[in-house]
């Protein structure tokens, strides 16, 4: 058996109840919890907010155990765990009253790293592979109207003498017209600019996955007034939206602009950012697109993931039947 080696602090460790400090981690499992969240970033390609969950789930079920153990537990104390055990820590959960999707992702978390444990021979222990995840129902994406989308980059664009109001028009033309998540989107750096004359965008998505997506003239001809009007140098290997001091834009900077939107259109609290990649998705599949072309364009690992969007398409052609049929 080899031990694990990182590098790195962790600086939050979440029990059930409350935070824990980092001596809920034995020497040899914190240096373990280092590498794999190490793996699973360099690697395996996982976001940051997915390394931060991930993280959080498996200190969480460490500082439970240390105190079911009254002690910080080691190696060996993970090696031995049964499947009472396993069910013990989520029944815990479960009272400090986390939901169905909460305890899924738990689960998840701790099989991945029990199995990267045992692939690093550190140790072997597959009891929680007994125990099922707790079903979640997948939610339907809600999307916007054509008419709903239109409004909200007009209204985005309507004060485009404003570079940040330049700058917001770009980003939600680039998540409506091309389909981005908001991260890609602001990833995207001046290099790769979707400028006129560039029709076709290369989107570094989940997992480091490449995709090619196509960009409509008006998001072109949006991005080229944001670097018209942006106030700040542009490097060429730096992202390209930048925020009201110059440094990178964040998503909250977009979901806020979302916001004031809903107010002034009279948009539902479901109209975010990531709803316009939705209703891209779905306004495609309504004129007949294919469904294995949008999950190219999406960047689904799985064409189930996709497949939600007609559910979506059903539920609008069945509203249009109840209103138009005659016998409805």
């Amino acid at each position: 058996m080899r031990s694990a080696s990182g590098h790195g602090t962790m600086t939050e460790n979440d029990s059930v109840h409350a935070p824990e400090t980092g001596d809920d981690i034995g020497g040899t499992l914190h240096d373990a919890v280092v590498a794999w969240l190490q793996h699973l970033g360099e690697d395996a390609g996982c976001s940051a907010h997915t390394l931060d969950a991930y993280g959080r789930d498996v200190r969480q079920f460490l500082g439970w155990l240390k105190r079911d153990l009254g002690r910080p537990a080691g190696v060996d104390d993970l090696a031995s765990l049964d499947v009472r055990r396993f069910r013990a820590y989520l029944a815990a959960r479960r009272r400090a009253k986390l939901g169905d999707r909460s305890l899924a992702r738990s689960t998840s978390s701790l099989r991945t790293f029990f199995r990267w444990l045992e692939a690093q021979d550190i140790l072997r222990n597959r009891a929680l592979l007994q125990i099922a995840r707790p079903k979640v129902p997948h939610g339907i994406p809600k999307p916007l109207t054509i008419e709903k989308a239109t409004a909200v980059i007009e209204d985005a664009a309507g004060a485009d003498t404003d570079w940040m109001a330049a700058r917001d028009t770009a980003v939600l033309l680039l998540l409506y017209g091309s389909g981005l998540r908001i991260s890609e989107a602001l990833g995207v750096t001046l290099r790769d600019a979707p400028i006129p004359g560039r029709d076709v965008l290369r989107v570094i998505g989940k997992g480091s996955k490449e995709r090619m997506v196509p960009v409509l003239p008006v998001t072109q001809k949006a991005v080229a007034r944001y670097i018209e009007l942006c106030p700040f140098p542009l490097a060429p290997d730096e992202p390209l939206f930048r925020a009201a001091r110059g440094g990178p834009l964040d998503a909250r900077t977009i979901q806020r602009a979302m916001e004031a939107m809903r107010h002034a259109l009279g948009l539902p609290k479901t109209a975010t950012p990531h709803a316009l990649r939705h209703s891209f998705a779905t306004h495609l599949l309504s004129a007949g697109a294919d469904l294995r072309q949008i999950q190219e364009l999406l960047g689904h690992a799985s064409l189930s993931t996709t497949q939600l969007y007609t559910e979506v398409d059903r539920e609008r052609l069945l509203a249009v039947y109840e209103q138009a049929h005659p016998r409805a």
